[in-house]
């Protein structure tokens, strides 16, 4: 296996324009009976892709590990410490099994986000059921699931979606990808003010047109939080990736959520995108096709 530097620009999006992996493999070609000399074959294969994969499977498997580890240990810690006495202090008993229950609760959104993604990836859109749905129904069911966080949290919800908007796409996938997103913008929004959620038919310009013949339908969720850093936009729908860790632990974060959202745009056909500011708060925006070819 030969590594070098490669001199060549990226081709293909996403590569790395560093070091390019070539597996050479070699057999010598026996000379004929009056011809001097040997022939050797050489066949080179670029594996850089290849590498790459193998990088991001063992930063997946370590990151995994790591986020599974920690409620694990936790439980386990105070478990030994019940048994060894604690349990007789019905006051220390019963904050032990608080913190056994915000952990066990932990691991289980990790295995449930760590199912739901695999699903997602493995099935792409061969497996997915589309039907035309109306956008309405499918936030409406979203914001529901929230609607008392909310009001706990004395953060408004806020809803704008025009009654004829369809879209063709599988709701309980797309209001999964809405949850997550409603879900983050009430952790991470600020008690007293409000979460907007949007949608509408827009052009690939941005323009908005009230019929669903637009070239896409945009939903938005947007908070008036503390925002995103700069250098974390473009990590942010990254598995296990969080701005700040230990606030996200805190608040039951798996650091998952976003990269779900992510790959459920991606079996729609669509994406996901986001926009925010520091101190003003951040736009999660899905962006579905109007009209699918097999629909």
């Amino acid at each position: 296996l030969y590594r070098y530097r490669r001199n060549r620009p990226v081709v293909s999006p996403g590569e790395d324009p560093g070091i390019l992996y070539i597996q050479v493999n070699g057999s010598r070609i026996e000379a004929e009976q009056n011809s001097s000399g040997h022939q050797v074959l050489l066949v080179m294969n670029d594996i850089t892709r290849l590498k790459r994969l193998e990088s991001i499977r063992r930063d997946f498997v370590a990151n995994v590990s790591h986020e599974l580890k920690s409620p694990i240990t936790s439980i386990q810690g105070f478990v030994e410490t019940l048994e060894s006495g604690a349990l007789q202090d019905p006051e220390k008993a019963g904050r032990f099994l608080g913190i056994i229950a915000k952990q066990a609760a932990r691991l289980n959104s990790i295995t449930d986000d760590l199912l739901s993604l695999s699903r997602v990836e493995q099935t792409g859109t061969e497996g997915i059921a589309f039907a035309r749905t109306r956008l309405t129904d499918v936030v409406s069911h979203a914001v529901s699931e929230y609607a008392s966080k909310a009001e706990k949290l004395s953060i408004a919800l806020l809803v704008s979606v025009p009654e004829d908007l369809e879209a063709d796409l599988n709701a309980p996938l797309m209001e999964q990808a809405l949850m997550n997103l409603i879900d983050n913008a009430l952790k991470y929004g600020r008690g007293g003010l409000e979460v907007r959620i949007s949608a509408g038919a827009e052009d690939s310009a941005g323009n908005k047109d009230a019929a669903a013949g637009g070239k896409e339908i945009r939903i938005s969720v947007r908070d008036f939080g503390e925002g995103i850093p700069k250098a974390s936009l473009p990590r942010i729908f990254e598995r296990f990736y969080t701005v700040d860790k230990s606030r996200s632990k805190e608040l039951g974060g798996t650091g998952l959520g976003l990269a779900l959202v992510k790959h459920i745009m991606i079996a729609h056909g669509g994406s996901v995108s986001v926009e925010s500011e520091q101190g003003a708060g951040s736009t999660f925006t899905l962006h579905l096709p109007a009209g699918r070819k097999d629909a």
